[in-house]
């Protein structure tokens, strides 16, 4: 491990929580510029602490917070708002401020005492605005916006103050999909482009997972774990990180599921290739128990009925469905009372697929 002075942002024995009270002790965050750190864990645990600790708007219980080689607590105000810019979830209300105006604020740091924004500044005023397209609420009045627009013009300020680290707190929460993927894609690039690093929080664990170099998980008071992706987002760990119990989470599509239908089933699905995850979750959504099958176990609809069906029946990946397999679905079959069948064309890996469809139809169990 390196040490840590060696990082451009690390904690040392960090220790929050609130009127001297500790919420969460030891931790340790260390940081390189090009990386992105997210928060991950339930509400209340203490994420939003940890970054009003590291941002100062909280003083810390214990330890310190370094950047680039010095302690924050002996840097002054400016110095810091010149190399750390902050966007969190508190709404701002300024009065009688255009959106332009609130991304000016971003460059304040750079200005005299009159805080007079000179050419240069404008001219990144605006690049920012374009930079997260906010380009035509120049002239609207702050206050007047959407929470969505007002989350990107906040992320312009935090552009125009030039940082070399930037934390947020819930940056996506009032942004729709679209305007999550581009605030990300945003984010991603500005670290790529300007060599910064990002520490912040997320609920969305599809996009923590994507956008991450490092998970920090917080829970009950502690630092759980901290790792990459790869080693955090399992099915078993996210389930019991978030105390999970009616339904699941799936690591492979990075998304959680409802609980499969109880009860007997009364379905057959025979499906491959991913034809089947529309079918099952309309069947799970109409609360009917389901059997699917024979699907190999690499097979992306495999993947998914591991979540959603009463019971699946699988072969191996890249091996031919033995005997005992096939009887096995056969039996399945004949015990319910309707078969679907979303596929439309049978390959040599899956004949005995096509067998159990005319089993099916000699039943006269198909249903579309």
């Amino acid at each position: 491990m390196r040490e840590a002075k060696e990082f451009f942002f690390h904690t040392e024995e960090m220790t929050v929580g609130y009127g001297g009270k500790p919420l969460i002790k030891d931790i340790r965050i260390e940081l390189d510029r090009g990386e992105i750190l997210t928060l991950i864990g339930p509400n209340g645990a203490g994420k939003s602490t940890i970054l009003k600790s590291i941002t100062g708007q909280l003083g810390l219980l214990g330890g310190c917070v370094w950047l680039d080689g010095r302690q924050m607590r002996q840097m002054t105000g400016k110095e810091i708002a010149r190399r750390m810019a902050v966007v969190l979830t508190e709404r701002i209300r300024p009065e009688l401020m255009t959106c332009e105006d609130v991304v000016a604020t971003g460059r304040y740091p750079y200005t005299g005492n009159l805080g007079i924004l000179g050419a240069e500044d404008h001219a990144k005023v605006r690049a920012a605005m374009e930079t997260v397209h906010a380009a035509d609420l120049a002239e609207r009045d702050f206050n007047a916006v959407s929470d969505g627009q007002r989350q990107r013009i906040l992320l312009a300020r935090a552009i125009c103050q030039e940082p070399e680290l930037i934390v947020l707190d819930e940056p996506t929460s009032f942004l729709d999909v679209r305007h999550k993927l581009e605030f990300l894609e945003i984010l991603k690039q500005m670290v790529k482009e300007r060599d910064m690093a990002v520490v912040m929080s997320l609920h969305e664990l599809d996009l923590a997972q994507k956008i991450s170099d490092q998970v920090l998980c917080v829970k009950d008071g502690h630092i759980e774990r901290h790792g990459t992706p790869e080693e955090i987002f399992t099915s078993d760990y996210i389930c019991s990180l978030y105390d999970i119990e009616a339904g699941s989470y799936n690591a492979s599509f990075g998304c959680v599921e409802l609980p499969p239908a109880k009860g007997t089933p009364e379905v057959f699905v025979i499906a491959g290739n991913g034809s089947g995850i529309p079918v099952y979750r309309r069947l799970q959504r109409e609360g009917i128990p389901f059997i699917t099958g024979i699907l190999q176990e690499n097979d992306t609809d495999c993947l998914a009925a591991r979540n959603l069906a009463a019971e699946v029946i699988k072969e191996r990946a890249f091996e031919p469905v033995s005997e005992e397999t096939y009887a096995l679905a056969l039996a399945r079959l004949r015990q319910c009372r309707e078969v679907i069948c979303p596929l439309r064309a049978f390959g040599s890996m899956n004949r005995c697929n096509e067998e159990l469809l005319q089993e099916a139809d000699r039943l006269g169990l198909r249903k579309g």
